[in-house]
C-alpha cells in the first residue's frame, strides 16, 4: 500500500531563524512556526489553540529564511514530517518530530498593506457538536 508523507502548515514564526553550515557547507536553518487552530470548547466559547513546530530548512532557502524572516513573520510551509533520535550530554535519549521544508513561502504581514487574514475554518472539540444554528464567529 503507498504511503504519503505531505505536510503543509500556514503561521508564524515562534524565533528568528537560527543558520547554521553543515560539515559539507550546506546551509541549515531552523525555524519554530506556531500554528493555530480555532476551536469551541466544551464551554462554548472559541478559543486559539496553538500547535508549536520545529522546521529545517536547507539550501539557499535556508539562507534565504535567515535574512528575510523573523519573529512573527508569517510563512506557509510544505515538507515531509520526520522522526529523529539522539543522545544528549547525560546519556539520555531524545526524540523529536519535525518538518523537513521542501518549499518555505514568505508572506506579507498584514501591516504591510496586505489584505486582511481570512477567518479561520472552526473546529469543534472531540466530545461537542457544532450547532448549525450557531455563528462560528465569537
Amino acid at each position: 500500500m503507498p504511503t504519503v508523507n505531505m505536510i503543509v502548515l500556514l503561521g508564524h514564526l515562534t524565533r528568528d531563524p537560527e543558520v547554521r553550515y553543515s560539515p559539507t557547507g550546506t546551509p541549515v536553518a531552523t525555524l519554530g512556526l506556531a500554528v493555530n487552530t480555532r476551536v469551541k470548547g466544551q464551554d462554548g466559547q472559541w478559543r486559539e489553540d496553538p500547535c508549536f513546530v520545529d522546521v529545517v530548512v536547507f539550501g539557499h532557502q535556508a539562507e534565504a529564511c535567515g535574512e528575510y524572516l523573523e519573529k512573527g513573520s508569517p510563512a506557509l510551509v510544505e515538507g515531509r514530517l520526520q522522526y529523529r533520535t539522539w543522545e544528549d550530554a547525560h546519556g539520555n535519549r531524545r526524540s523529536t518530530h519535525e518538518v523537513i521544508a521542501v518549499r518555505v513561502q514568505f508572506l506579507p504581514r498584514p501591516d504591510e498593506g496586505a489584505a486582511p487574514e481570512p477567518d479561520p475554518v472552526p473546529i469543534t472539540v472531540p466530545g461537542t457538536l457544532p450547532d448549525a444554528s450557531e455563528d462560528p464567529q465569537p
